[in-house]
């Protein structure tokens, strides 16, 4: 038994045990949720919250995304542009974005870390201690990969 296990024991007869800890721990085992676990849950939830355009801020990683998502029988990797650290009852996430244009970027970040939050806490038990979300990018409707080199040259 750890020293953790055993504090928590501890702690639960000298007074009220939070119901998270109950959860992933009894007196029939424990429950360990993988780092894979959270990031997938974490990055389904930030997707579907509206003005998310894509997760991930690095061109080459969305790159590949893409080119995963293209081949026949191939999944999406729901944890891209996720990263998580997950202890025994608190879970602490990073999130990547791009941004539809035209979203309050304050409310879009709101609304992924209630998202996230409310998901981790109720599929896994994790109290979720913070949501942290960098957006790289903001997607414009006539951007697209081949419009780059699709204008008359600037330089002859």
């Amino acid at each position: 038994m750890t020293g953790a296990q055993s504090a928590s024991k501890t702690s639960g007869a000298a007074g009220a045990v939070p119901s998270s800890e109950n959860a992933l721990s009894s007196s029939h085992g424990t429950t360990t949720i993988a780092d894979t676990v959270v990031s997938k849950i974490a990055g389904i939830a930030a997707r579907e919250v509206n003005g998310v355009f894509a997760l991930g801020g690095g061109a080459a990683a969305r790159m590949v995304g893409q080119l995963r998502e293209r081949i026949p029988g191939a999944s999406v990797n729901q944890g891209q542009g996720v990263s998580v650290e997950v202890g025994e009852r608190q879970t602490a996430v990073d999130i990547d974005i791009i941004a539809e244009y035209g979203v309050a970027m304050t409310d879009l970040a709101s609304g992924i870390r209630r998202n996230v939050t409310a998901a981790i806490e109720r599929m896994t038990g994790l109290e979720v201690t913070e949501v942290n979300i960098t957006i790289h990018d903001v997607h414009l409707e006539d951007e697209g990969d081949d419009d780059q080199h699709a204008g008359p040259a600037r330089v002859q």
